[in-house]
């Protein structure tokens, strides 16, 4: 039981200087080349949230359980939308650049309601899907680097920019960017570290297993996001946690689930039912597109966030859940 409890400890200490890092990164990027913080969340930071994820999902589907992805991201978005963003929201509750907000949103419905045309309409992720989920992947990724050169090339040098709040916009750029990558990678062990452990111990202390499935495992798919929405909130920088979320929520369909069909086509997961439809087209995929309408369209209109909105998406998350464990 000990080993287990010091690499729990480990686990935890990697997370917290991975996020440190990474955010740090991110943090840096945004300053040095004059782009909005939920811009970098949107894309630098998403992907290397979201990169645990990639590899899951892949490695499943090439041993032939693509279906997995199908409740993996759909499950990781309602989690990011309606717990992260969340206590994001309720903590620190902020104004949001709309501009910067408009491609990532846009770019997620779209991707959402294609996704959730072709569960309802075909029952089934064919390898085309796959290969269109990743093109609109390709396609956001250089019209964010396009609007980030315009952002770059119209933005006018002031002496009152100085250094950020840590300081790294003076640091050099292959120095930002090993702290992104060794942030991740630290995000990555700590968490497999945490979960791994964690479940030993609970397991250890007669905890049932239903119970550490919602706990231990559930934590783990979003504990990089996590990490990074609470570092940043610490540093100062609420518009990259939010940009990360939306960012995430965005390549859990078209990255995870593009990577996924295309290795390894897959119909939609039956599992429990309502009225004899799968679950998952009743509750989780509309629950799916309400809670991240819920957190992107007040914010677009008002340009601002509201505490409200994040104490009524803990309470809807928290219903899912038992939903869930009911179920």
């Amino acid at each position: 039981m000990l080993v287990p409890v010091l690499l729990f400890i480990v686990g935890f200490a990697c997370l917290i200087k991975g996020g440190d890092w990474f955010v740090d990164g991110a943090a840096g990027i945004a300053k040095r080349f004059n782009m909005p913080e939920i811009l970098v969340g949107a894309t630098v930071v998403s992907i290397g949230t979201t990169l645990p994820e990639v590899m899951v999902s892949a490695s499943s589907a090439v041993m032939g359980h693509g279906e997995i992805a199908y409740g993996n991201a759909i499950g990781s978005i309602i989690c990011n939308a309606s717990l992260i963003a969340a206590l994001t929201i309720a903590i620190r509750p902020s104004d949001v650049e709309r501009k910067s907000l408009v491609l990532p949103t846009f770019f997620f419905f779209t991707a959402a309601v294609f996704y959730s045309a072709v569960a309802y309409f075909a029952g089934f992720f064919s390898r085309i899907t796959g290969i269109l989920l990743l093109l609109m992947f390709i396609i956001y990724m250089a019209l964010t680097i396009r609007q980030a050169v315009k952002s770059d090339e119209g933005a006018v040098p002031s002496d009152a920019e100085g250094a950020d709040k840590s300081g790294s916009k003076n640091e050099p750029i292959w120095k930002l960017i090993l702290l992104i990558i060794v942030g991740a990678a630290l995000i990555a062990v700590g968490a497999d570290l945490l979960v791994d452990n964690g479940t030993i111990i609970a397991e250890a202390l007669g905890v049932p297993e239903s119970v550490i499935a919602l706990t231990f495992v559930a934590l783990g798919t979003s504990l990089p996001e996590l990490v990074t929405a609470i570092t940043s909130l610490a540093k100062g920088y609420g518009a990259l946690s939010l940009g990360n979320v939306i960012g995430a929520n965005l390549f859990n369909l078209v990255l995870v689930s593009g990577i996924s069909c295309t290795l390894s086509p897959f119909a939609v997961p039956v599992g429990k039912k309502i009225a004899g439809i799968p679950a998952s087209l009743v509750v989780e995929i509309p629950l799916m597109l309400a809670v991240m309408a819920f957190v992107t369209v007040p914010a677009l209109i008002r340009g601002k966030l509201a505490r409200i909105q994040g104490i009524i998406l803990l309470i809807v998350y928290a219903v899912f859940c038992v939903f869930q464990f009911i179920g």
